[in-house]
């Protein structure tokens, strides 16, 4: 019986779907777990053999033969080393989200996950049974009981396994960031341990999934809530958690403690993250962006950058009668301190044709929103004409405070495959680009300070519609996150008729964001997965 042991937490990027691929991946880290790191057990994120979410995919009985035979494989070549691994696993009819403990060929034990979310992004119990039973299995004398993920976040699932002789805890995990969650995490995790008096090791996947990113930070805590091990966020690999018997207990022995991340960095790191695995997972070789020589695209430029390098991001400039000088020489600025390509497209003829061919249709109607829609379609049409061309996806740069409003034109400014600031507020675009600028100085200065403006009419600012940004995401973030009601964002200060006119755009634009590309979610009320309103109701858009 040992008085020391090596677990190693396996903090791995999947994709979802891919049961061969994720299979590799978990031979390959226990291989290295047990002859590098000589550990005696390897722990893998939640589902890993699916990765996640899969959703419908569990569906499919051949989708559950593939993930039976990556586990036979998994049985066969990891021999030498306890394997704690997720995946689906079909039991009596019922489909169980399983942690699996395999060892010596076979799988030994395991474990249902018991508590099923179906809030935010997670649809747990349309799939999977609850499980009942503790499971806790022995490694070389060390007695670990098993829990996955949400399990963690109540008191039920630890207390029985610690009722049935468990001396650490395991938890496997597919826990998505938002820029709240990190120190919930670890107070969640303390709650745990206070109430079981157990030691916990926390395995968490990494990467990014269409909307979801997974942000790592695998770690682990002794049995008095102290952090012995953290792994760093944003990053992927395998890291060790010694864990020794005192005095008939186990606990986990100080070991590597990653620094947390500013509140910016995290955030930026998410979006970079979001970026390059919603671009190489689907396989594009690049990108292209409509830089106008605002704020929001030039914020987008440097996302994609950092998330794929310069040669694989494509910038184009679309101007009209009505861009300034400054955004034309703000964008190519932007450009050229980014390293590249830069393409000038003018619309002006094109403009001018359309209102040509269309003025026996519109008669005498004055001018009015339609010719400002008109400018941004065109650029829409320009957009996808070169990524079908030149094969790059189309990035929209649209933000969540033009989106929860519906400051945006469908098949214009919306045009895109994937939106990296679908869930960040204007008011924080400014601070990520700050925090951008802090990195290398590639944002202009002008486009820091001066008004935001869609430069689709003349002397256009943002506030000719809609309220100053501090005010309207103060206002959303009310609304949206925390669901405030209209008289307790009222009584928070702000103006009735600033507020009625808000929620009532949020909810007459419901229709645009159901057609929206998907974006990065990076707060607890992303649109998309996360918030789910009908497009057709009368809540919220009485005049």
């Amino acid at each position: 019986m040992s008085e020391r042991l090596r677990f190693a937490m396996a903090q791995l990027n999947l994709l979802v779907g891919d049961v061969a691929g994720n299979t590799d991946a978990v031979i390959q880290a226990a291989t290295e777990a047990r002859d590098r790191l000589g550990a005696q057990a390897v722990c893998f994120p939640e589902l890993t053999l699916t990765g996640y979410p899969p959703d419908d995919l569990l569906l499919r009985p051949d989708f559950i033969a593939a993930v039976e035979a990556g586990v036979a494989r998994i049985a066969e070549e990891t021999r030498g080393i306890t394997v704690m691994v997720g995946a689906p696993v079909l039991e009596s009819g019922r489909l169980l989200n399983a942690a699996l403990v395999i060892r010596d060929g076979q799988v030994a034990a395991h474990y249902a996950k018991q508590q099923l979310p179906t809030y935010g992004v997670f649809d747990d119990l349309r799939y999977f049974a609850p499980g009942e039973d503790a499971c806790v299995v022995d490694v070389e004398g060390c007695r670990v009981g098993i829990t996955i993920c949400e399990d963690a976040w109540h008191a039920g699932p630890v207390a029985r396994a610690a009722e049935a002789g468990a001396d650490i805890i395991v938890n496997l995990n597919a826990s998505p960031f938002d820029q709240y969650k990190g120190s919930a995490r670890e107070s969640v995790l303390r709650d745990r341990i206070a109430e079981s008096g157990l030691p916990i090791l926390y395995c968490n996947m990494a990467g990014g999934q269409d909307e979801v990113v997974y942000d790592g930070g695998s770690c682990a805590f002794d049995a008095m809530g102290d952090l012995m091990v953290r792994a760093p966020r944003f990053d992927t690999g395998l890291y060790a958690v010694d864990i020794e018997r005192i005095h008939e207990r186990w606990t986990p022995l100080e070991g590597a403690i990653e620094p947390e991340l500013s509140a910016e960095a995290e955030v930026y790191e998410a979006l970079v993250w979001g970026v390059r695995d919603y671009i190489e997972k689907n396989h594009f070789p690049g990108v292209v962006i409509g830089l106008s020589g605002g704020i929001d695209s030039a914020l987008t430029a440097c996302i994609a950058v950092d998330a794929l390098g310069a040669e694989r991001v494509h910038c184009v400039m679309m101007p009209t009668r009505y861009t300034s000088e400054m955004s034309h020489t703000d964008a190519e600025a932007i450009a050229k301190a980014l390293g590249v390509r830069y393409d000038i497209v003018a619309i002006e003829s094109v403009f001018s044709e359309f209102k040509q061919q269309l003025a026996p249709v519109f008669a005498d109607r004055p001018v009015d929103v339609t010719e400002e829609n008109l400018q941004s379609r065109i650029r829409g049409t320009i957009l996808m004409a070169i990524s079908n061309k030149l094969g790059g996806l189309v990035l929209a740069t649209g933000n969540k405070s033009e989106m929860a409003v519906g400051y945006a034109t469908l098949y214009g400014d919306m045009v895109g495959g994937f939106s990296p600031l679908k869930d960040i507020f204007k008011t924080e675009v400014y601070r990520l680009a700050a925090y951008r600028n802090q990195i290398t100085a590639v944002i202009p200065e002008n486009v820091m300070t001066r008004p935001p403006s869609a430069e689709l009419a003349p002397d256009q600012k943002d506030t000719d519609s809609l309220p100053e940004y501090a005010e309207l995401d103060a206002i959303l973030a009310a609304y949206v996150e925390d669901d405030a009601g209209v008289d307790e964002i009222v009584a928070a200060g702000h103006d009735r008729a600033t507020v009625d006119q808000v929620v009532r755009l949020l909810h007459r634009n419901e229709y645009k964001r159901r057609q929206a590309a998907p974006g990065v979610k990076v707060t607890t009320k992303a649109f998309g997965r996360d918030r789910r309103y009908p497009i057709t109701s009368g809540f919220g858009r009485q005049p």
